[in-house]
């Protein structure tokens, strides 16, 4: 049976047994912050479970695509281990539980209508304590004792030993069902009832006294697509499916080699869990790219940068020493575009991205492997890589500690990772995991989210009547307003905007009894929030001491000062900031559609920044906008502006939507109605977008659009920084003023001044440098060659090198020619000479080395010399001729430890 059409049988399965089929996920849910990838099907359900939500239906059937780096050193190493791969799933919330979920799995499984499987080589697993399961699978299923096994729960309950070791929340035990296969029985399917939540310890000598049933029972049961398959093919690997196997041997194919996981040789075996591990890992790396996540230093783009360069290393370490993952990406899409067909349309901008990480490593993998192995080199059995030395490497030559941990452990050496952690601190670097394990926070607002939600009014309204429906305060429920605190509350309708989609939220006051224009009590809201179907407003009250102040229409003052309570009517209503913030989101839309206009359609939204007539957007391309194209982006975006188009938003379902052809951002959580935001009425000027949130009438409002910056965010992603409406307005009329300011001061038009800047640049460099060659002049004048002649170190090389003496100095000057000069003038005076000079300019190190004639004449070479000592310093490889050797670097504190490693070189 094929991969997709197990995956099909599957969801058509369940939704014979009334489950709603929904889509897979996005693999970067943006919208969670509890993880980096969606890890399994049941994290989009995640508030279904919790009761956080009104359920539009009870049972549900999905093929998740995940992504999970927990085993990521059993890659390629065991037949079933993955990071990216699909787990097809089915849920209840609160509907069928464990008898339906054993019933169905095993229908389905041995029903010759769907897999026919044969009974006899199928077994299962409960936990020991869970008899209800136990006695299903014995008394209905009729499966023999001798194929039931009773585990633990390290084995059998989710999360892993919860009842003894935690955390504290939802739980459950699990039950397994396995296969039996020539290599032994594989587990396909795990199911995972969900009725208890566990609360602190348990007492001493009576285990599970510690876990409270729950109102509701869930289920959360998932089958491993590829294992499934691969039992089904009777093949004795994930990686040998039909939907693996190609891609495999693709990996091979670019790297000139053949694909063979039979061979008897080590090498050959080597070669094979290398070529595995790359399929996987582009795969992985090919969804994420496609979803907008980039290689970078943080979070999710630390993952797909870290299973990128360990592809490549796998390739480098094949012999193959050019960028060879991005022809692998059309592969990855041609096999997985039955269900995801959506990967066709980015495969060339996907290519392009890990291409340019690919050349970005490469370019420094052979000076990091030298380095790797001169730190081993100097380790003993059981040392342990130091903290920071792994970091050098990763902030050197960007080899990520993991790879750096597996070339150690493969050398029986241990990795020091609080060390390196430490360091990562120090610098502020942040790297990531892809799992948060924060699945099920505790939410103080779990049961008023179960019986209420707010009524967002603020698209056609600036303010309304409400009710306060909770107030938090130091995350609990209070019953009103502690004095001089900032807390939450929650309105069961208002017209403030949360944060959300880049934009910010509103400010603005609630308001409290009547007559509000004068005499009220008011409770300032100085930002708002989103949480589920809730819209929190974070604040103050208003200081009865505070002078009178006003917001918009209102004014504030202490007349008829009083506590904010729950139950509460009041008014809500924000100010002036909204139409600010409204100009600089509209804006965003029409920079959307030009930049994709001017540059090409790979020009998506990576994130954007919306507040008071600014604007930050993020957007994916390779290189730096110059200054002509950037020029005609703000003309076309005023052109469009200054057009009067109709701002359109209307409310549609999801598939209407893609009809009209909406833009629709990765990693945001769109539900089954959504509104769409169109500007323009014509084909090639129309901003179709799916937006929930505000924005102007006409998009004349938005009134002037102003670029202020254009930069790199990180590999392939840029960022544009624009100002809209009078923040606009006042930096175009403070440029004019500081523009005819420099204008009279030089005593020219302002047209002529690019031309005189240019003139003037040119004249400050010519002086600048006939200064610095006379004070360089002066300061190698000053150099006493015989003191650093008699400072030398006396080294004994080897024998064929004999006894040299080694001359090392920073120079007090930066002069390139002057610091040969002074090379060439020690070797006249001193033969068996080995001489490391630098000196340091702007942060930057210029390295020279030089070697004697008699040295040059035994093999030794200053360039090969400088290649050893360049990279302790950040330097890449070195130039020259054998006699003078040349590189830079950027760490000026190691030229110590440059001149210490000179000497060991001979030695």
């Amino acid at each position: 049976m094929q991969t997709n059409e197990l995956r099909e049988k599957y969801l058509a399965f369940f939704e014979t047994k009334g489950c709603v089929r929904k889509p897979s996920d996005v693999l970067v849910p943006r919208w969670d912050p509890s993880v980096l990838f969606t890890p399994a099907g049941m994290n989009q359900f995640k508030d279904h479970f919790l009761g956080r939500v009104k359920l539009e239906f009870t049972r549900a059937t999905t093929c998740q695509k995940c992504l999970r780096t927990g085993d990521i050193d059993n890659v390629g190493r065991t037949a079933f281990h993955h990071t990216f791969f699909e787990m097809l799933g089915n849920f209840s919330f609160g509907d069928y539980f464990k008898r339906e979920a054993i019933h169905w799995a095993w229908e389905f499984l041995t029903s010759k209508k769907w897999l026919g499987i044969d009974p006899k080589k199928l077994s299962a697993t409960v936990y020991k304590d869970d008899h209800e399961a136990a006695k299903i699978w014995l008394e209905e299923i009729k499966l023999p004792e001798t194929r039931l096994k009773y585990l633990d729960e390290d084995e059998n309950f989710w999360p892993a030993s919860a009842p003894s070791q935690g955390p504290d929340g939802v739980c459950g035990p699990c039950s397994e069902i396995y296969h039996d296969t020539p290599n032994g029985a594989v587990e396909i399917w795990n199911l995972v009832f969900t009725q208890f939540n566990r609360v602190g310890e348990p007492v001493a000598g009576t285990p599970g006294s510690n876990l409270r049933p729950l109102p509701s029972q869930n289920i959360d049961t998932g089958m491993g697509l590829e294992r499934c398959a691969a039992v089904l093919q009777g093949v004795d690997t994930n990686y040998h499916i039909d939907i693996l196997r190609p891609l495999v041997e693709a990996a091979a194919e670019v790297l000139g080699m053949k694909y063979e996981p039979t061979t008897q040789s080590p090498a050959l075996q080597d070669a094979a869990r290398r070529l595995r591990r790359i399929a996987d890992h582009i795969r992985a790396c090919a969804f994420a790219v496609h979803e907008n996540v980039y290689p970078g230093n943080k979070e999710e783009k630390y993952v797909i940068r870290r299973l990128l360069r360990r592809a490549v290393l796998d390739g480098y370490q094949l012999g193959h020493k050019e960028p060879f993952l991005h022809l692998l990406v059309p592969k990855v899409a041609e096999l997985m575009q039955v269900p995801y067909p959506e990967l066709s349309e980015t495969t060339t901008r996907v290519a392009k991205v890990i291409e340019t990480e690919e050349e970005h490593f490469i370019g420094t993998v052979d000076s990091g492997l030298d380095k790797c192995e001169k730190i081993f080199a100097n380790m003993r059995a059981g040392d342990c890589v130091a903290g920071a030395e792994a970091f050098d490497m990763y902030q050197t030559f960007g080899f990520p500690p993991e790879l750096f941990e597996t070339m150690a452990a493969e050398r029986g050496f241990g990795f020091d990772w609080s060390g390196y952690k430490r360091e990562m601190e120090h610098h502020g670097e942040v790297s990531g995991s892809a799992e948060k394990n924060l699945l099920f926070k505790d939410d103080p607002l779990a049961e008023i989210k179960k019986t209420h939600k707010t009524e967002f009014v603020g698209y056609d309204s600036c303010e309304c009547d409400a009710k306060v429906i909770a107030i938090l305060a130091n995350g609990k429920l209070v019953d009103s307003v502690p004095e001089g605190q900032t807390v939450q509350i929650v309105l069961d309708r208002t017209p403030f905007y949360g944060e959300k989609g880049g934009q910010v939220g509103d400010k603005g006051l609630i308001l409290a009894g009547w007559n509000f224009a004068y005499r009220t009590y008011s409770f300032i809201v100085e930002d708002t929030r989103i949480d589920g179907d809730l819209i929190i407003h974070i604040g103050h009250q208003h200081n009865k001491e505070a002078p009178r102040q006003s917001w918009g229409p209102y004014i504030v003052e202490d007349y008829t000062y009083s506590v904010l309570k729950v139950g509460d009517e009041v008014h809500p209503c924000f100010g002036e900031p909204r139409s600010a913030v409204t100009r600089a989101h509209t804006a965003t839309h029409i920079l959307h559609l030009v930049l994709r206009q001017t540059l090409g359609f790979h020009a998506e939204q990576q994130g954007s920044k919306v507040d008071a007539d600014f604007l930050r957007f993020d957007f994916t391309h390779h290189q730096a906008v110059d200054r002509q194209t950037l020029q005609n982006i703000e003309w076309n975006v005023n052109r469009l502006i200054l057009e009067s188009w109709e701002v359109h938003n209307d409310e549609m379902t999801i598939e209407e939507a893609r009809e009209m052809g909406a833009m629709m951002l990765f990693g945001e959580k769109y539900p089954e109605r959504v509104r769409v935001v169109q500007i323009g009425e014509e084909d090639t000027d129309t901003s179709i977008e799916l937006c929930g949130g505000t924005h102007v009438r006409n998009s004349s409002e938005v009134g002037l659009f102003k670029i202020i910056s254009e930069e790199s965010v990180s590999a392939g992603v840029r960022r544009i920084t624009a100002l809209t409406g009078m923040k606009a307005a006042e930096k175009v009329m403070h440029d004019s003023v500081l523009l005819q300011s420099i204008a009279t001061t030089l005593k020219i038009p302002a047209e002529k001044i690019p031309e005189k800047v240019a003139l003037l640049t040119e004249q400050v460099k010519e002086l600048q440098k006939k200064i610095k060659t006379a004070d360089n002049k002066q300061q190698t004048a000053a150099i006493n060659i015989d003191e650093l002649i008699a400072q030398a170190e006396t080294i004994v090389g080897r024998a064929d090198i004999g006894t040299l003496k080694l001359i090392t100095s920073v120079l007090p000057f930066a002069d390139l020619n002057a610091a040969r000069k002074l090379i060439d003038q020690i070797k006249q005076k001193v033969e068996s000479a080995g001489i490391v000079l630098a000196f340091v300019e702007e942060g930057k190190v210029t390295l020279l080395t030089g070697l004697s004639r008699d040295l040059t004449t035994k093999r030794l070479s200053a360039v090969q010399w400088i290649e050893h000592l360049a990279p302790i310093i950040g330097g890449t490889r070195g130039g020259g001729r054998p006699d003078l050797g040349q590189s830079g670097g950027n760490d000026p504190k190691k030229l110590p430890e440059v001149f210490k490693a000179a000497g060991k070189y001979f030695e």
